[in-house]
Order: structure tokens, then sequence, then C-alpha cells
């Protein structure tokens, strides 16, 4: 099965910390995917998610309202994680999130793996719309995580210590 891969850059002038706690902010998350009206419903529904922990999303994607279990599978704060679909409507999916301090840029990274169901039927779906939608979604996630990092609203977000 061909695994639908989306990779993205983006260069924020922040700290690794800073980037990698807002990537894992419920919080955070659910300011940034408004659009979709997304909402933690389950398990880690507020704060920072951690090593071992679950949080499961209530979304309208494509006028359909669904919900999603994600598992942090991986924690290397602030270099990288990564969270994996445990149910939901894709066959699978996996998300690497990567921190990396470039001079005064830390350089994001995220690898978005996933295979939707339904076969072929999924495969085109993937090809003419998925990926796309995805690509965006995602972006526009980032654009968020950028915005806060770059300004103080991440004091809003991330609990000082």
């Amino acid at each position: 099965m061909n695994m639908p891969k989306i990779e993205l850059i983006t260069k924020i002038r922040s700290t690794p910390e800073i980037c990698f706690d807002l990537s894992r902010s419920i919080d955070l998350h659910q300011i940034s995917t408004a659009k979709t009206n997304e909402k933690a419903i389950t398990g880690t529904i507020t704060g920072l998610i951690n090593l071992g922990e679950t949080v499961t999303w209530e979304a309208t994607h494509f006028g359909i309202t669904q919900k999603l279990t994600s598992k942090i599978t991986a924690f290397k704060r602030p270099f990288h994680f990564r969270d994996e679909q445990a149910k939901g409507a894709f066959r699978s999916f996996t998300h690497d999130h990567f921190f990396e301090q470039q001079n005064d840029m830390v350089i994001m990274k995220d690898i978005f793996d996933f295979i939707s169901p339904f076969g072929i039927a999924g495969n085109i779906f993937n090809k003419l719309i998925l990926t796309k939608y995805l690509t965006k979604f995602l972006n526009d996630r980032n654009n968020v995580i950028k915005a806060y990092a770059e300004s103080e609203k991440w004091k809003s977000i991330i609990p000082q210590h």
C-alpha cells in the first residue's frame, strides 16, 4: 500500500523548547483548528500532552463530525515527539515533530504519514483531495504555532515555572 507522506518545514524565531511545548499543547491545537471546531473530549484535554498519553478529538471535516484518538508514542524534549492514531478515520497515521536550533531560528519539521481506509477509492481520494487538505491544515496550525512562539503570546499557553 502506497502511504502518502507530507513533509513541512516551518522556520520560527524562537527556542526549541517553546516550539516543542506549543506543538504538544492541547489548548493551542484547539485555537489553531477553530475552523474545524476541534475539541479535546477525552484523555488529556488541556495543557501539555506527554509520552504515553492520549487525546480524543472531535472535529468536523468534509461536513462529517468524527472522533480521532491519538497517542504520544515517542518523546525527547525539545527535539522530537510522535503522535499516532490509536482510533479513528484513518487506517493509520504517524506524525513526527522535529525541532532543531539553527542560529536564531528553530527549524520545525513535520513528517505526517497516513493510510486512508477504503483501499483503491481511498488512494484516489488521497491524490485528489486529502493530501492537499491535510497539508493546508498542518500549515495553518504551524502558522499559529509560529505566531505564538515569535511573540509573547506563548506565555498564555505554556505554564511558567
